[in-house]
């Protein structure tokens, strides 16, 4: 299992739910790139646990299609 910390890389504003370009979580997790498996659920629940964001809202339904908003980086 490894670490990442996924950070916003730019503002997002949409449907009520607003994003910020350095908010970060870190999660641990059985895949390479959090953000291209399982719908990014691991991520989505980090930020609802840290900031109270659901992502699913703000991404329509799929939180896997944010992905350009997000860098994934491996802590170790």
């Amino acid at each position: 299992m490894a670490l990442f910390k996924v950070t916003v890389k730019q503002n997002r504003n949409t449907n009520g739910v607003k994003l910020e370009k350095g908010m970060s979580v870190e999660i641990s997790s059985n895949y390479s790139n959090p953000l291209k498996t399982n719908n990014c659920h691991e991520v989505g629940e980090a930020f609802m646990r840290i900031y109270g964001i659901d992502l699913k809202k703000s991404a329509g339904g799929s939180v896997s299609s944010l992905g350009a908003y997000f860098d994934v980086q491996k802590i170790n």
